[in-house]
């Protein structure tokens, strides 16, 4: 079930299931990607795993648990509405016997979208629910149109972030992918070896942008980001989108060394009775 909310000029609408983004559209403009056959997704909320780890197995509390689903199961459950205003609307999702079975804790999930000046602000917000601490990582996958324009083209676009980065990938062998620089250009061998990660990142937004046109997207957090990601589908000239991706860490695959969530690296350790919000806004233009 869709909701929508507005401020006379920005219009957002998202869905109960996987509390997903279905449109950013400033002034009739949509933004988000439309979930086309190059990507069947908007927006997926990344819950309790981005990416996957080894053989999609993993231990919590002495047992082996598998989690089939890449990126955990939130974007694929169907959440409650909550609550709903004019400018803000909220979801929530509780563990259940079904979460149990690939994922031991109990937790309360609540993501919210509201409109402010103009101006999306996204907070995901993980209540501990259970007696024990519990562990999980947490993200946003919004893809944006790109091009914004239909006369551009996806190569007319970059990223553009807010400080000089540097960004050495290591997948299929190492490069560097920026050298204290700030602006990376779109093409389509950019993610010949998948995502670009930009872990612990100086900056605090990135913006989707081009020289060619004064439509942008701009994406910033609103509290300490582990890592900012980029990604488009290599070789695919119908995948018109990129997404960019405020995540607490690097991803689950990172921690494999250690097949136990509570030795995770990188896992977000959560009291019991304990909350913990990860936001992010997003400001089209």
């Amino acid at each position: 079930m869709l909701t929508t909310i507005s401020d006379g000029r920005l219009t957002v609408s998202a869905d109960t299931a996987g509390a997903e983004l279905h449109s950013v559209s400033l002034d009739g403009k949509e933004y988000l990607w439309q979930c086309g056959d190059a990507w069947k997704r908007y927006a997926p909320v990344l819950f309790p795993f981005i990416c996957s780890p080894a053989g999609k197995k993993y231990r919590a509390g002495g047992a082996e648990y598998t989690m089939p689903a890449n990126h955990g199961f939130a974007r694929d459950s169907v959440f409650e509405a909550s609550g709903a205003s004019e400018k803000k609307m909220s979801f929530t999702l509780a563990s259940s016997d079904e979460t149990k079975k690939v994922y031991p804790y109990d937790f309360l999930l609540t993501v919210s979208y509201e409109i402010s000046e103009g101006v999306l602000y996204v907070s995901n917000t993980v209540k501990n629910t259970g007696s024990g601490d519990m562990y999980f990582y947490l993200g946003g996958h919004p893809a944006f149109n790109c091009p914004l324009e239909e006369v551009l083209s996806f190569e007319d676009y970059y990223v553009e972030y807010e400080k000089p980065e540097t960004v050495i990938q290591v997948w299929n062998g190492t490069r560097t992918i920026l050298n204290g620089e700030s602006r990376l250009d779109m093409t389509r061998p950019l993610f010949d070896n998948d995502v670009i990660m930009k872990d612990a990142p100086l900056s605090k937004k990135v913006t989707l942008k081009s020289d060619k046109s004064p439509r942008g997207v701009e994406l910033g957090w609103t509290n300490s980001v582990g890592c900012i990601s980029v990604w488009s589908p290599t070789g695919n000239n119908e995948a018109r989108f990129v997404c960019l991706e405020p995540w607490t860490s690097v991803p689950v695959y990172a921690d494999d060394e250690y097949p136990d969530i509570e030795q995770k690296p990188h896992a977000v350790k959560l009291a019991a009775g304990k909350e913990y919000t990860f936001g992010y806004y997003i400001k089209v233009y």
